[in-house]
């Protein structure tokens, strides 16, 4: 299938390709994927790249690679995700650990959710977190997502979160917010103050 692209401001989001892979690999045999399943080793990261490319055929939907409009530097990924016997279908995202801090994970999941739910019609989406995963939770909470002690989760061992639809989230204060803090991040200007969250 044809995978489609979302632009934002800073960002181009597009399909993975086979140049990607390295940056996936480092980031996913490293500790900045132990709240994803990892450390995994080369063949299990190998595996799960080749799932990310074939979900996209299976489903019609999945992981766009996100990349820096100017310079084209992949920064991670972000998008749609539901392996087999997956609850729901979830909203995903990693950042590559040299570039975590600078809001890319906030503009690029904030487009996907708005093509997931606009473009595909989704009427509902998760994120399923690891609960000492203290970034992804706060980043799920800064896009609007609450948690659901009711949905059922992977392995029992997960949080869930679950997100608001674009229509649900039109003209309210976090809407704004989110659009003012992604505004933040492009200033080259500005300096986010306290730990760097995605």
């Amino acid at each position: 299938m044809q995978i489609p692209r979302i632009e934002t401001n800073r960002l181009v989001l597009r399909g993975p390709e086979p140049q990607d892979y390295p940056d996936f690999k480092a980031t996913f045999t490293s500790y900045r994927a132990r709240f994803m399943g990892g450390p995994l080793n080369a063949y299990e990261a190998w595996m799960l790249y080749a799932a990310e490319i074939g979900h996209w055929q299976i489903r019609g939907f999945g992981m766009w690679m996100i990349h820096d409009k100017g310079s084209d530097t992949t920064h991670g990924m972000a998008g749609g995700w539901q392996p087999a016997k997956w609850p729901e279908a979830e909203i995903a995202w990693v950042i590559w650990p040299e570039h975590a801090g600078k809001g890319y994970a906030l503009e690029a999941t904030h487009a996907v959710r708005d093509y997931l739910y606009g473009t595909l019609g989704w009427s509902s989406a998760v994120s399923y977190i690891d609960p000492k995963n203290l970034d992804s939770i706060r980043l799920a909470e800064r896009l609007g997502a609450v948690k659901d002690p009711d949905a059922p989760t992977i392995d029992g061992n997960d949080a869930v979160y679950r997100h608001p639809s674009p229509q649900a989230l039109a003209g309210s204060q976090l809407a704004h917010g989110i659009e003012m803090e992604i505004s933040h991040y492009a200033d080259p200007l500005f300096t986010p103050k306290g730990w760097a969250i995605d």
